[in-house]
């Protein structure tokens, strides 16, 4: 039995610690609150974030850092993108040198505007070898409740993605694997941003049309940006790019989506993080993706809007009708 440790205990962390349990790996699970391990370990359900989804007792919850490291064979990272960086500098010490490390995190560093791929291997010394990353259309909730569903794994290192895909498949978990770490990340990064809008688009009344339109629009843009940083445009094609876009875009169970229809109905930024304990990581990484943009001079009207939508500076029909302005051109450049 492999040991896995999964650092993070909200919903998506918690549903992948069952992924993994159900694929027979020990999961060793960290939350940052005491009270949420004790839920955990006492009843088998995390009720603040997966209420009503029992947890398979391979799955063992602790407060404890260094026991919720040291030891494994693979450790998995599962908190906010943003706040990772300083996490990951208090966890490093204790992950072992033949350890592989996995990311589920969705976002671009503010400031560094690095991967987080990048981010482990900045903090951690480690080769990138050692580093993969799962994304694609995978609702926590659904997870959970063991809907089919399909991810990618990527790492430069195509045996350590088949290592890791070995680990992750499942009765109804279906891992596919890639070399592509960029493009897969870039992915589930913009794909986040692009809800926003969709998002917003609905909270106003809008339809179909609009929202579709929206999804195509913000898949080329993703597209555009991927490209310019060497990714592989077939990437953006599949499940971590078009799979997990529309995921997120279509479903109420997106946070980022349910995030921009509050915008849309006219609540500011504050209002809505004020309102809510779960992260909308498009909210958080929407200026950093601009900023990658404006580095690689990639065009993303989308992202920059939802940045000025997202900071105060525009409200969402103001977005809307700048979007119908904007010049016409081909469609495919």
């Amino acid at each position: 039995m492999t040991q896995v440790s999964v650092l993070g205990a909200g919903s998506w962390g918690t549903a992948f610690s069952l992924v993994l349990a159900d694929a027979g790996n020990g999961v060793t699970l960290w939350a940052r609150r005491e009270e949420v391990c004790d839920t955990i370990n006492q009843r088998r359900e995390n009720t603040d974030y997966l209420p009503g989804v029992e947890l398979p007792p391979a799955v063992v919850a602790t407060h404890d850092t260094e026991k919720a490291i040291a030891g494994a064979d693979v450790v998995v990272f599962a908190v906010p993108s943003q706040t990772f960086r300083s996490n990951l500098e208090q966890w490093a010490p204790y992950v072992a040198d033949s350890a592989v490390m996995v990311s589920l995190m969705k976002g671009v560093e503010l400031g560094t505007l690095k991967r987080m791929s990048e981010v482990i291997t900045e903090v951690t010394g480690a080769d990138a070898a050692r580093v993969a990353v799962v994304s694609g259309p995978n609702l926590s909730h659904e997870i959970a409740q063991r809907e089919p569903a399909a991810s990618v794994v990527a790492c430069t290192d195509e045996d350590v993605a088949k290592q890791v895909q070995h680990l992750v498949h499942g009765p109804a978990f279906r891992p596919y694997t890639s070399v592509d770490v960029v493009g897969c990340e870039l992915g589930g990064a913009y794909k986040n941003v692009v809800a926003l809008s969709v998002g917003m688009a609905v909270g106003l009344g809008f339809g179909d049309n609009t929202t579709a339109s929206l999804i195509t629009r913000g898949l080329a843009e993703t597209a555009r940006l991927a490209m310019a940083m060497d990714a592989n445009p077939l990437t953006l094609m599949g499940l971590a790019g078009l799979g997990d876009l529309v995921a997120t875009c279509s479903s109420p169970l997106s946070r980022n989506r349910t995030f921009g229809e509050k915008l849309g109905l006219g609540m500011t930024t504050q209002e809505i993080v004020a309102s809510t304990r779960q992260v909308a990581e498009g909210a958080k990484s929407c200026s950093s993706l601009v900023a990658l943009a404006q580095k690689v001079g990639v065009d993303t009207p989308i992202a920059e809007h939802v940045e000025a939508v997202v900071d105060g500076r525009m409200t969402a029909p103001d977005m809307m009708e700048s979007f119908i302005r904007r010049d016409t051109k081909a469609e495919i450049d």
